[in-house]
């Protein structure tokens, strides 16, 4: 389904142009970039693991327990100035969209969904392995993700305002390249952005290269969880390839600690990359099922924390030398120029 992708259209209805769209696509309409002030670009209301449903006698929370956790997720976030987040949830991954939308209502809040499906190593990938058989498979989900943009979800009628796709470790497999491929098709034709899941800070520049080698604009692309990696140059090669950088895991110290998260994107504001980096926790304040073991339960809310950014991460890059006015390109800015789909300028000019 190529579509040229200067004729194409966003998913709120406005032609990206040289000055990009004016607004973005919530899961309660659309609102203007503007009205996106202080933005976390990686959260979660809520996951599930394909397979949840099986473990029949730990289903996890109720829907009133949900939606109580989440509102005080997102009245912890607006006491710290915040007004807006990306839940980047693909649709293999337990996405409730129908939470979004009642926790929107309830707060106030911008809620930002997405379309989309997650790395085949921990997506539902039975089920499009299956219809493989019969179809070609990559056009099956492009469809989906079309529909989805436009027509919304299913019967609710919310329509996200981004696409996900992933990839595992070290490598792109051949399903996942065919998601790539179906999110590209879908980007192009719709102008939806896209972001993505990368693991231990690799396969980053070969989802940035398929999917603008497919039409995507580098800058509506955000290269997820790439403070996996501590490497400047594997970042610079993305920042310079023009789409940004997801530095959003902070407080997942299991994966990388703080410290060096940091250093890393201090050396990106030191090298002029700093108008392509947007932040987050990748945090998940609601489990389907039971994942983890019932003593683990505890630690694991601790260390998802969506308010550690301004709590701890700012502080310590004041001590470096960034400026509040950077730290508000980050959570203000960025956010806004990427769904606004504004040109970066070159690095270094």
């Amino acid at each position: 389904m190529p579509v040229d992708p200067a004729e194409s259209m966003d998913v709120s209805g406005d032609t990206l142009g040289a000055t990009g769209a004016n607004t973005v696509q919530t899961v309660t309409g659309p609102i203007p970039t503007a009205d996106l002030g202080r933005t976390l670009m990686h959260e979660h209301l809520s996951i599930g693991y394909a397979g949840f449903e099986a473990h029949s006698s730990r289903p996890g929370p109720g829907r009133a327990e949900m939606v109580a956790v989440c509102t005080e997720r997102i009245r912890q976030l607006q006491d710290l100035g915040y007004s807006s987040m990306l839940d980047p949830c693909p649709s293999d991954l337990g996405r409730d969209v129908d939470l979004m939308v009642e926790v929107a209502e309830a707060t106030g809040f911008n809620i930002v969904c997405a379309t989309g499906l997650y790395k085949e190593e921990e997506g539902g990938t039975a089920y499009w392995h299956f219809r493989a058989q019969f179809d070609d498979v990559g056009a099956v989900m492009a469809d989906q993700f079309i529909s989805e943009l436009t027509d919304g979800v299913g019967s609710t009628g919310v329509r996200p305002g981004i696409i996900k796709c992933a990839t595992g470790p070290g490598a792109m497999t051949d399903y996942e390249r065919t998601v790539f491929d179906a999110a590209a098709a879908a980007s192009v034709a719709t102008g939806a952005p896209v972001t993505t899941h990368t693991d231990r800070g690799t396969m980053g520049g070969l989802q940035q290269d398929v999917l603008t080698a497919a039409g995507v604009p580098a800058n509506r692309v955000i290269i997820g969880h790439s403070c996996g990696s501590t490497d400047t140059g594997y970042h610079m090669g993305i920042a310079a390839g023009g789409s940004y950088l997801g530095f959003d895991r902070f407080g997942i110290g299991t994966l990388m600690p703080d410290v060096d998260r940091v250093a890393s994107l201090v050396r990106l504001f030191e090298q002029g990359a700093g108008d392509r980096v947007v932040v987050s926790h990748d945090s998940v304040w609601c489990w389907r099922g039971e994942p983890f073991p019932p003593a683990l339960a505890g630690r694991v809310s601790d260390l998802f924390d969506p308010t550690r950014f301004d709590r701890e991460i700012v502080p310590m890059l004041h001590d470096s030398g960034v400026t509040d006015e950077q730290i508000e390109m980050l959570v203000v800015d960025n956010p806004r120029r990427f769904f606004e789909g504004v040109p970066l300028a070159e690095l270094g000019t």
